[in-house]
Parts: C-alpha cells; sequence; structure tokens
C-alpha cells in the first residue's frame, strides 16, 4: 500500500503539470472504488486547479469551487498522459486539462478514492480526528511521551494509529523502530523519554530520505512518470527476514503484530 513518502512524492510529480491548469472535463470509468465516486466531481469542471495538497495519505487536487479528494488505496496510482493516450482496463478517472494533457487514476484493485469536499479540507470528516503529520514540528518528543504515557499496546502499533500520528506506515515504523534500537513489541508507555528523542529523530529521517528517492517500489507503487520509487534499495529490515543485521549479523526475526508483518532484530532492539 502506498504510505506518506510514497503519497507526497505522487503529489509532487503531478502538481507541476496540472496547476493552474483548466479541468476540461472529469470522465469515470468506474464508479465503485472503496467508496462510490462522488457525482459531486462534476462541479470541478470548468475550474482551475489552484495547486495539489496532502494531508495524511489523501491528495487534495484544489479548484475555487471545492476539491477532489484522492486516496491511492493499495495499487491506486495517478500519471499526467497526453489526452490521446488510450485508457487500459484499470483507468477509472480521468480529469482532462487545458494544456492537452490528462490526470489519469488507475487502480488495480479499487481500495481507492475520489470524493469531492465544498469544506476546508481540515473540517472533513475523514481528517478531523487525525494526528499530526510526522514532518512537521508537532511531533516532537514532548507530544508522543504525553500520547504514549499509560499506552500498554505495543509502540509499533502505536506508531502507525493515525491519531496518534499520519503516514507512519508499516514499511517506515519497521525502519525507524531498527535505527532506533526499540523492540517493536515494547509497551508504548514504557519507551524511556531519551529514546522516544531517537524515535523522533529516525521517524523524520527515514520518512524524509524515503520521499528523496522516489518512495519504496514492493508491488504495485511506481511514480507518476511510471518509474519505480528507489528507496527499497535502502530498507535495512523490511522484507528481509532470516538474512543477517546490518549491525549485528544476526538473523532479522519476522513476526506478526497487529495482523501486519514486523521485521526486527533481537539483538539490537530492546
Amino acid at each position: 500500500m502506498p504510505e506518506l513518502p510514497e503519497v507526497e512524492v505522487t503529489r509532487l510529480g503531478i502538481e507541476p503539470h496540472i496547476k493552474q491548469q483548466t479541468i476540461k472535463a472529469v470522465t469515470v470509468r468506474q464508479k465503485q472504488l472503496r467508496w462510490p465516486v462522488s457525482d459531486a466531481l462534476s462541479q470541478l469542471e470548468g475550474q482551475v486547479i489552484q495547486g495539489v495538497r496532502r494531508r495524511a495519505k489523501y491528495l487534495f487536487i484544489d479548484t475555487l469551487a471545492g476539491s477532489a479528494i484522492v486516496h491511492l488505496g493499495m495499487s491506486g496510482s495517478l500519471r499526467v498522459l497526453s489526452q490521446d493516450e488510450p485508457p487500459q482496463k484499470h483507468d477509472h478517472v480521468d480529469l482532462l486539462l487545458s494544456n492537452g494533457m490528462l490526470l489519469r487514476y488507475r487502480d488495480p484493485r479499487r481500495f481507492g478514492a475520489w470524493l469531492f469536499s465544498e469544506l476546508p479540507y481540515e473540517a472533513h470528516p475523514l481528517l478531523s480526528k487525525l494526528g499530526p503529520e510526522p514532518l512537521s514540528d508537532e511531533f516532537n518528543v514532548d507530544y508522543l511521551q504525553a500520547q504514549l504515557k499509560g499506552r500498554t499496546k505495543a509502540i509499533k502499533l502505536a506508531l502507525m494509529d493515525n491519531h496518534l500520528v499520519v503516514g507512519v506506515g508499516n514499511i517506515y515504523a519497521n525502519e525507524a523502530l531498527f535505527m532506533a534500537g526499540i523492540d517493536p513489541r515494547r509497551e508504548a508507555g514504557r519507551v524511556s523519554r531519551k529514546r522516544l528523542v531517537v524515535l523522533v529523530e529516525k521517524v523524520k529521517w527515514v520518512l524524509t530520505q524515503a520521499i528523496a528517492r522516489g518512495g519504496t517500489s514492493l508491488q504495485d507503487f511506481t511514480q507518476s512518470d511510471g518509474k519505480p520509487g528507489y528507496f527499497a534499495q535502502q530498507l535495512l529490515v523490511y522484507g528481509k527476514a532470516e538474512e543477517p543485521c546490518p549491525s549485528c549479523g544476526r538473523p532479522i526475526s519476522k513476526i506478526v503484530l497487529g495482523q501486519r508483518a514486523s521485521f526486527y532484530c533481537r539483538a539490537c532492539q530492546s
């Protein structure tokens, strides 16, 4: 599933090509995605795109009439293509643009979403209860320590809770916890402040590096130009069960936490 870095890479890839372009038409070929594609998207026709924003894993294509809210789901992607590019089987939504290009949404598994909102995006029900952005100043050790106080759930599951902090998905939680030397199973409320300082730093570092390298391509994700994300080459523990730990050489362990695969070093993480 595309995580925060992949969504941000998508935003950075499409915005220069669609900003200040007029939406000439909205074409919906398949309405049945995670939620039915909003009929209100037709209100975008004739509107000028003011920009593309991201909140958590949601993208907002803003116009003065409202915003298209796009979620990539498990296999969704956005590409800027020539208008004469014929649609393929899994190409479900097009925005036809005044510069002769189109923004095309492809989603083989159809777990993504295209919604519409006239509200400021922060007020939308999907976003109103989300935690801070992990790369913002709001996500700091004081905030994290206060939020984790008394929590008995595993630190990895807490880190992936979007009410606590958005967008630290499975891949990047594994990597940040390894770099911070914290066992993913440790009770969140029992992680010391000293270790939380390091964890906040590593979360920000790994997400920043992933964005700089175009995200992580494991199965479905590609950048908006069709190229893979290259951060997969930098992964230290994710997907590396039984391979040598890059720090101590002992085999990386794999367990399941919250129905998600977790990779860690029993020697280096405690």
